[in-house]
């Protein structure tokens, strides 16, 4: 890899973080998804302990970032 390709691969992940944070912010003010608390993920809390493990939030971030870098990348 040259330094040309590591540097575009960095701005495109900083500009697709950065519209992600942007997309999250907005539907959090708007009322929209709330990401870490959709149906499936686990959250236990007991009198002296919580546990939260957004498993089903973690799946739906992971194909939208998948769909978006097939998008950028796709040859």
């Amino acid at each position: 890899m040259q330094t040309n390709d590591i540097a575009r691969f960095l701005i495109i992940t900083g500009i697709v973080i950065a519209a992600a944070g942007a997309v999250v912010l907005l539907l959090s003010k708007f009322g929209g998804i709330n990401l870490g608390r959709l149906p499936g993920d686990i959250n236990i809390r007991r009198e002296n302990f919580s546990f939260h493990f957004p498993i089903v939030t973690s799946i739906v971030v992971s194909v939208i970032i998948t769909i978006i870098l097939n998008l950028f990348f796709r040859k």
